[in-house]
């Protein structure tokens, strides 16, 4: 099962067992009797996801939307670019009515041409239509669209969002406060 599937860890492997065959067994005995090079197995020109952005940090942006609630009960839809390499935010910006135009406008502000961005990582939100994916891709970007229901693709977006919404949620302090002055939250 490791040799056909390489990119299975052990405990997926133990989950298909119990679901499946319904043998239940431990991953850490899965782990024992899985071969320590599956390499070979793949193809060449196949390499994980982690290998994927290891190489190519320098030229990958990642994006995603989040909902903030100001204090008038107003919803925003707030969307961040952020350099992978650095973990800086490239563009921020928010909005009571997102369309695809407006997203759109965000990258022309955000790609300038004075960094070399290859690849933009984004999930397969309503959002980021055909048009919107292949407008993109005149500009220089290739598409790189996360799967379904996996977050964990996208996981530098996702912490991003994790802490301005942990820093911005609880006791009002100043700085949450002031942020929501300045931004107009």
């Amino acid at each position: 099962m490791a040799n056909e599937n390489p990119t299975r860890g052990e405990e997926r492997i133990a989950a298909e067992l119990l679901l499946k065959l319904g043998i239940r067994i431990s991953p850490r005995t899965v782990r024992r009797y899985m071969p320590e090079d599956t390499s070979c197995c793949r193809g060449p020109s196949s390499q994980r996801w982690v290998t994927f952005v290891r190489n190519h940090a320098q030229g990958l942006l990642a994006c995603d939307f989040f909902v903030s609630v100001t204090a008038s009960f107003r919803v925003l839809y707030v969307f961040v670019i952020m350099e992978v390499r650095t973990r800086r935010i490239a563009h921020c910006n928010a909005t009571t009515h997102p369309t695809a135009d407006w997203t759109l406008q965000q990258f022309r502000e955000t790609i300038t041409g004075e960094k070399p961005y290859r690849f933009l990582i984004h999930d397969r939100d309503n959002i980021y239509s055909c048009e919107f994916d292949s407008t993109l891709k005149s500009m220089g970007l290739s598409v790189l669209k996360t799967p379904f229901h996996v977050p964990q693709a996208n996981a530098f977006c996702e912490r991003l969002v994790g802490s301005i919404r942990r820093e911005c949620s609880g006791t009002p302090n100043f700085r949450s406060l002031y942020l929501g002055v300045v931004t107009g939250w």
